[in-house]
């Protein structure tokens, strides 16, 4: 093989080549305490706890067991706030909603247990505004249904958690979803980039 053919094999390999020399895979000679683990890479993909939690918790934290049905409406949760273009600490505020509401289940009409006519993840209301029955119990929906309430408050980005929720959701019980930030914070840092 000529020098210009295996400067251009090694250079579209992604290999340096340096006065007939080349460094890669044949370098056997490398310092091995110079090499970067690939551990390190897949870390850096992970959101910053910063960005997640930027105030902190706040209060004792819960934390539940989830099925492979919960993690799944977290995705959905974290898909469609990705789709709504806005980052990851909306996506936290959803699913720390989202587990407060229904523990991340995408409940249906409870007969006698509903509290009025709340339905899905984030328990909305077709009385309310928040869609059709058949809406409110689609992820997608009742979550982007819930980010476009998000948007339209003033600063939700620099707000603590549970105030950004409660200015959605406007629960007879506002604290509550402050408990949840911590386990709504790993699952974004673990299925954001997934």
């Amino acid at each position: 093989m000529n020098t210009i053919m295996r400067k251009s094999v090694l250079s579209v390999a992604g290999l340096a080549f340096a006065g007939g020399v080349f460094a890669g895979p044949i370098a056997a000679h490398a310092n091995p305490v110079d090499a970067k683990p690939v551990a390190v890479a897949v870390q850096a993909d992970k959101p910053d706890t910063a960005k997640l939690i930027p105030h902190g918790t706040q209060g004792d934290q819960s934390r539940i067991t989830l099925d492979d049905e919960q993690v799944g409406n977290a995705k959905a949760i974290i898909a469609a706030t990705k789709k709504a273009g806005l980052p990851e600490r909306a996506a936290v505020i959803s699913i720390a909603t989202s587990l407060q509401e229904s523990k991340l289940e995408n409940l249906g009409h409870l007969g006698d247990m509903n509290d009025h006519d709340s339905l899905g993840l984030f328990q909305q209301r077709p009385s309310s505004g928040w869609g059709t029955p058949e809406q409110i119990t689609d992820p997608a929906y009742s979550t982007t249904a819930f980010l476009k309430g998000l948007k339209q408050v003033d600063g939700w980005q620099d707000m603590p958690l549970t105030e950004a929720a409660q200015t959605v959701q406007v629960s007879a019980y506002p604290d509550a979803y402050a408990q949840w930030e911590q386990q709504a914070a790993d699952l974004v840092g673990q299925y954001w980039n997934s």
